[in-house]
């Protein structure tokens, strides 16, 4: 029985450090928080918009490309990460695939610029 409890000593001592840390987290909001609250200090601050304003106002497009840019290569970054953990493995096949997937987005990249999605004027 001793054997056992030794075992699972780590799991609860974890459990109990979770809990700890969770109810601190719960618990501090209420010690920190502002008590005498100025309406524009705690009012929701969305991107320089008012915070209740018309919900179908336009947007201008470059929000959605910039969006859309990072999603794309922040893709890019996640589809890497397995490369170069079986990078060893995949040999010359692997590495000329995502050399063509590179270069790809690259081309990509470089269209956008010119077409003038990041800038900002």
């Amino acid at each position: 029985m001793n054997e056992l409890v030794l075992d699972y000593l780590p799991v609860v001592v974890f459990i109990g450090v979770a809990l700890v840390i969770g109810l601190a987290l719960m618990i501090a909001p209420f010690l920190v928080a502002v008590n005498n609250p100025d309406p524009e200090k705690v009012s929701a601050y969305e991107c320089g918009f008012k915070a209740f304003d018309d919900a179908r106002m336009k947007f201008d497009v470059r929000f959605y490309l910039v969006a859309i840019l990072f999603i794309v290569f922040d893709l890019e970054v996640a589809f890497l990460f397995p490369w170069v953990l079986s990078f060893r493995e995949i040999g010359d096949f692997g590495f000329w695939a995502v050399m063509v997937f590179l270069a790809e987005l690259t081309i990509g990249l470089i269209y956008a610029w010119r077409k003038g999605a990041l800038e900002w004027d």
